[in-house]
């Protein structure tokens, strides 16, 4: 049986619902997982007009029970006042309503009732306004499982990126390359990568700081002082892993397959990498949870919601890769509990 995949709305003012109505009826979709919403109807249904498709919900309990093909099987939450309703402005109901959307998500994945979490895009100032304790998808889902630092994956194609550090500047991301920092997500990587592809046989490269990996200290010594020994030890423990490689090439190198992954240092080095590959299919993964999740690489774009003019691609991707790594990751957590 195809892999159950859910998808909370996200919030209602941006295009979370209109991605998630036109991806339900995508023939990749259809082909790769079902299909469970979660989400308030009318929202949805007006998601349908604006983006001109034909669809039918089925509303369906918490157990989950009497799900149908060809439509859209919603766990519906009346959280949403249509009366005052607008898309494209930050509030504290489409805040609370985005929360309480992943909140009930969760909870039927902690269940098992569902393989895998493929989220749509919230707003961080909603999120705000409606007193959430949280600033986003990744520390919602930490919170709600009582995870310690998920490790964040971008896949794109055959191109899967770590990030050592992600929503730091710069020269912070410089003062945490530290070589402890690197082994330990040297050894959390390449487990994640090994319950994910369901082998051990994984590698991974680590991509350089400076320009040409530093080149032996001429331009800046971290790679000498800190990634080098780190590869070192994380080789004598068994791992499979190169570098630091230059992170002008490490990437392309990497989509073409000589490695598995690549640890990028810093949040832009592994973000342009990928995005330039494919802007649309660059799908982010969390991993270190108890469940997957994967998730749209993009906005609430409030600027567009509600005009039909958003594609779904994005979303139909991370749908698929749900599906295609949920099977992996489910045996790998029931065989370690």
């Amino acid at each position: 049986m195809k892999p159950l995949i859910c998808v909370p709305m996200g919030d209602p003012a941006g295009v979370g619902p209109e991605i998630l109505v036109a991806a339900v009826l995508d023939s990749v979709v259809r082909e790769s997982a079902r299909v469970v919403a979660v989400g308030n109807k009318a929202v949805l249904e007006k998601a349908a007009v604006a983006m001109k498709v034909s669809l039918e919900f089925n509303l369906v309990g918490e157990d989950l029970s009497g799900l149908k093909d060809g439509v859209c099987n919603l766990v519906h939450m009346d959280n949403v006042d249509m009366s005052v309703f607008e898309y494209g402005k930050v509030s504290a109901m489409g805040g609370r309503a985005a929360f309480e959307y992943i909140e009930k998500s969760v909870s039927l994945a902690m269940a098992g009732k569902v393989d895998a979490l493929a989220t749509t895009p919230i707003n961080k100032e909603s999120l705000k306004s409606a007193q959430v304790p949280y600033i986003g998808h990744t520390e919602i889902l930490a919170g709600l499982t009582d995870s310690h630092d998920p490790l964040t994956m971008f896949q794109v194609h055959d191109l899967r990126v770590f990030f050592l550090t992600r929503h730091v500047s710069l020269l912070e991301a410089c003062t945490l390359l530290k070589k402890e920092r690197v082994v330990d997500y040297i050894r959390r990587c390449v487990g994640a990568l090994r319950q994910l592809m369901g082998r051990d046989d994984v590698s991974m490269a680590v991509a350089g700081l400076n320009p040409h990996s530093g080149e032996h200290g001429l331009f800046g010594t971290e790679e000498d002082r800190e990634i080098v020994p780190a590869i070192e030890d994380a080789r004598k423990e068994g791992y499979v892993v190169d570098g630091p490689k230059p992170a002008d090439s490490v990437f392309y190198f990497a989509l073409k397959g000589a490695w598995d992954a690549v640890l990028s240092l810093y949040h832009d080095q592994g973000h342009i990498a990928t995005k330039m590959v494919d802007f649309e299919r660059t799908i982010a993964l969390t991993l270190g949870l108890p469940f997957l999740r994967t998730s749209v690489d993009h906005g609430t774009a409030f600027d567009i919601a509600g005009k039909g003019k958003v594609h779904a691609l994005s979303m139909v991707e991370a749908i698929r890769l749900a599906a295609l790594y949920a099977p992996n990751f489910k045996a790998t957590v029931c065989k370690n509990s």
